[in-house]
């Protein structure tokens, strides 16, 4: 993190993301991968991350959460640069993590593959620039590109209610400019921006796309992962939340918009219907053998109008980032001999 050291207090406002700036160019990254608002994003259809940097340390290799990470970002279909951290360290095995990574389908491109890999030590320093370098060179291949003209919209990250400053949401601009006094809605929440605050903490006055951006006078939290937008007037923000905010009581909770992938009771009728259809998988099985066994069982099931997809495959029991990850893509668990 790349923090201003003379910050009030000498703490970092915690937004959940936060900028660097390489050749001109500014990155920003989101440092919520791990948690669920990532997932809830995407069962929302926010797709708020255009690359994602999956980190691996060197003397650990691939963990289970790595593959779940991994997995995560197949199924929000990102480009993926790995970077191996902690290579300083005696113990670190760079080419078995290499092994690794291929073994899940990320051949680094030394080996000819396409991943993009960079060695880095986070403590040292070391590799940083080039990790930079590297995710410019990413943005340009895949012409990430946004236009700071017209009114803003993006993605809340994270919202909360604060002692003495009311609701307060982390905002994520995606295209055009945000404004202090801009009318803003994000889901049922409405109102009028009153402050903008930096990932230094600082007050700005407004925040062109990529920018994360602490935004104060909201009606309510929006909830992670909803879309903003800002509108005409603050009239119209109004009309919008709280017709938003009646359909969501009448739906008895926030909407879910489905993932493409068809769940197990749709499958039937797709399939009668003559249309081609695919059954997401998330799968637990209580040991690895196992896993492979079943995957290899439920593999032979398929038919020409029946594809299946594995989302995500693991060992030990169903847990609640199963869940997400199920809702996030419309996947159905099946848990082998586990609980």
């Amino acid at each position: 993190s790349n923090v201003v050291a003379g910050e009030a207090g000498g703490i970092t406002q915690h937004i959940g993301a936060y900028q660097v700036e390489r050749d001109g160019h500014r990155i920003t990254f989101i440092d919520t991968p791990g948690h669920e608002a990532f997932t809830a994003m995407r069962a929302r259809g926010a797709n708020v991350t255009d690359i994602v940097v999956l980190v691996v340390a060197a003397d650990d290799g691939v963990m289970p959460q790595t593959v779940e990470a991994i997995d995560h970002a197949r199924a929000a279909d990102v480009p993926i640069v790995v970077a191996v951290n902690k290579i300083d360290r005696e113990n670190a095995d760079i080419n078995h993590v290499l092994q690794q990574l291929s073994e899940r389908g990320l051949v680094p491109e030394a080996w000819g593959g396409d991943t993009i890999v960079v060695q880095v030590s986070a403590l040292q320093n070391i590799g940083i620039d080039d990790l930079l370098e590297q995710l410019n060179v990413v943005a340009e291949i895949e012409e990430l590109q946004a236009s700071p003209e017209g009114r803003a919209r993006g993605a809340v990250l994270e919202a909360n209610l604060e002692a003495g400053r009311g609701p307060v949401a982390n905002l994520l601009v995606e295209s055009g400019t945000l404004r202090v006094g801009d009318p803003i809605v994000a889901g049922a929440a409405w109102g009028r921006v009153k402050a903008l605050i930096d990932d230094h903490g600082d007050q700005v006055k407004e925040a062109p796309p990529s920018t994360p951006v602490q935004v104060l006078g909201f009606s309510e939290p929006p909830a992670a992962g909803d879309e903003f937008r800002v509108t005409s007037d603050q009239t119209t923000a109004r009309t919008i939340g709280e017709a938003r905010e009646r359909r969501y009581r009448v739906a008895g909770h926030a909407p879910s918009p489905t993932a493409p992938g068809a769940r197990l009771e749709d499958l039937f009728e797709q399939i009668q219907r003559g249309e081609a259809a695919t059954l997401n998988l998330i799968l637990k099985a209580d040991v690895q053998g196992t896993l492979e066994a079943i995957t290899d069982s439920l593999r032979k099931l398929e038919r020409p109008d029946v594809k299946l997809s594995f989302v995500h495959r693991g060992v030990g029991g169903i847990t609640e980032n199963d869940v997400q990850l199920a809702v996030a893509s419309n996947a159905t668990i099946i848990g082998f001999n586990v609980r």
